[in-house]
Parts: C-alpha cells; sequence; structure tokens
C-alpha cells in the first residue's frame, strides 16, 4: 500500500530512504524468512542502492519486520519501489503478510532511526542522542586529530573556515554511509527497548 502523503521526487542527486513494514501471519516466519532473503538479494542490486537493513521483530517489544532501504536518489528509489520485479516479490509474499505491504519515503538523513510513523516502536529521543553523540565524538577526533593533519602535510593550507568544511564533511560522510547503519544494529536492542528508563 503506497502513502499518498509521501513527497514529490526530489532531485536525482538527493539520496532517499523507503521504511517498509510487515507483519506476518502466525507460523509463516520460515518461509517469510526465505522470501526476505529473496528480495533482500533483488534489492541489493537495484541501480543506486546504498543500504539493505532490516530490523527483525524484538520479543515483547515489537510484532513487525522493517527493512529499511537507501538509495543514491528519490528517483532511483521510487524506481525500484515501483517496479515489476518488486511487485512480483510483493505478490509472493501475500501469503505470510498479515497486513498490506506497507513503506513511505522520505529523502536526506531522516533515517539514522526508525523514522516517525514507522510501525515498529521508535527509539526514544535521549538514546537517540547518545548513540549519535557517541558516534559523532571518536568520528569528530578522527577527523581533528588524524585526517585534517594529514590533508595538511600534503599540502592543504591550514585555514579555519577549509579545516571545518572538509573536517565535518568527513563526519557526515562516514556518520550516513559507514557508521550509523552498521552502529544502529549493534545497539538495536537497547536502542528499542523502551523498559529502559
Amino acid at each position: 500500500m503506497t502513502d499518498p502523503t509521501r513527497p514529490t521526487p526530489l532531485a536525482a542527486d538527493d539520496g532517499a530512504t523507503a521504511v517498509i513494514t510487515h507483519r506476518i501471519r502466525p507460523g509463516m516466519d520460515g518461509p517469510y524468512q526465505a522470501w526476505l532473503n529473496d528480495i533482500a538479494a533483488a534489492s541489493r542490486v537495484a541501480e543506486g542502492v546504498l543500504d539493505w537493513q532490516v530490523v527483525r521483530p524484538i520479543a515483547g517489544l515489537t510484532d513487525a519486520y522493517t527493512v529499511i532501504l537507501r538509495f543514491s536518489s528519490h528517483a532511483r528509489l521510487q524506481h525500484w519501489m515501483d517496479s515489476p520485479e518488486r511487485a512480483a516479490h510483493i505478490e509472493r509474499a501475500r501469503p505470510f503478510l498479515a497486513a498490506d505491504d506497507e513503506f513511505f519515503i522520505r529523502s536526506g538523513l531522516d533515517f539514522w532511526f526508525v523514522p516517525q510513523g514507522a510501525k515498529a516502536k521508535l527509539p526514544v529521543r535521549w538514546k537517540q542522542f547518545l548513540v549519535t553523540w557517541s558516534a559523532i565524538f571518536p568520528l569528530s577526533l578522527l577527523s581533528s586529530q588524524l585526517a585534517l593533519p594529514l590533508l595538511h602535510d600534503i599540502g592543504l593550507p591550514r585555514e579555519r573556515l577549509l579545516d571545518t568544511l572538509l573536517g565535518s564533511g568527513l563526519v557526515v560522510a562516514l556518520m550516513v554511509y559507514l557508521v550509523m547503519p552498521r552502529y544502529t544494529r549493534l545497539v538495536q536492542r537497547w536502542l528499542f527497548d523502551h523498559g529502559t528508563p
């Protein structure tokens, strides 16, 4: 089921993320997992894909599978979501699903965490803050203590504005493409445990 409130397509260089939520019929987890492996393989070779990850149900906390797909542009993501190949995969999954295939698309950096509107429970704000801070702090040190001095050694001028521009760009690139997709998977049990005070 397509969310009619999703944003209009953006320029080709704007990244975009789809969050797809599936609730599974009782006793269908095995067939669904096999199907998930198939569609994951197809998704990962789609043009413009950057990352594919799944947040599996956590006993007592969530009852849904949430698939997060990141693409290099809104247009490429939309092309995959509307493709006949994906439609055929979703048709094969219908016997396993307790509800329709639900998804929505946002652009930019919104999806380090499961975003607002997702069917799975959301991490509380203070946990989002701690996870983000604990990732940015070592990356900032890496940028200022290692990367920038190396760039200066090979001839980059020592200018505060340029250093800030390059340092912050390095941190954001590492956060978006390398660190956060893996880090949020690593801490997902704690992140989604709403019983923690």
